[in-house]
């Protein structure tokens, strides 16, 4: 299968759904690890206590890749995660997440061909709002 095939196929549905709730500690931690020093997102005294905006990165579903969906880990590598920040997450936050294959393309260069393939995951809160995209990029190496 080619890009553009494989793109008709796997994209435009969403095939993983998780749920999870945000805890003070874990928003904490992830915070201090990541070098964060604002109360805001280091202190659950603090009025505007959230997540930092980076929090959902940490996060994936049970899937990373639709059933059937013919890539060889093995000639993969990770090319990076991007997020688009809607709203905080705050502790007590019950969160679903939303996984689905928002593109596939190819690409050449001097290794050869890579099929670039974009795992999305949309997270919302309890009521429906969104909280944040991230985009997950995964690269196929010598892609025939």
């Amino acid at each position: 299968m080619n890009a553009e095939e494989l793109k008709a196929r796997f994209t435009g549905y969403v095939f993983d759904e998780i749920e999870l709730h945000a805890k003070t500690g874990s928003l904490v931690d992830f915070a201090t690890a990541c070098g964060e020093t604002l109360p805001r997102f280091t202190d659950p005294e603090d009025a505007d206590f959230q997540a930092v905006p980076n929090y959902l990165t940490r996060i994936h579903g049970t899937r990373a890749m639709p059933e059937d969906f013919p890539v060889d880990m093995h000639r993969c590598f990770d090319a990076g995660k991007s997020v688009e920040f809607h709203a905080p997450v705050r502790p007590g936050d019950k969160i679903q997440g939303r996984s689905e294959i928002a593109d596939i393309f190819e690409k050449s260069g001097r290794s050869g061909s890579m099929l670039f393939i974009v795992h999305r995951m949309n997270f919302y809160n309890e009521g429906g709002a969104p909280l944040a995209t991230v985009d997950w990029r995964l690269v196929q190496r010598e892609f025939d």
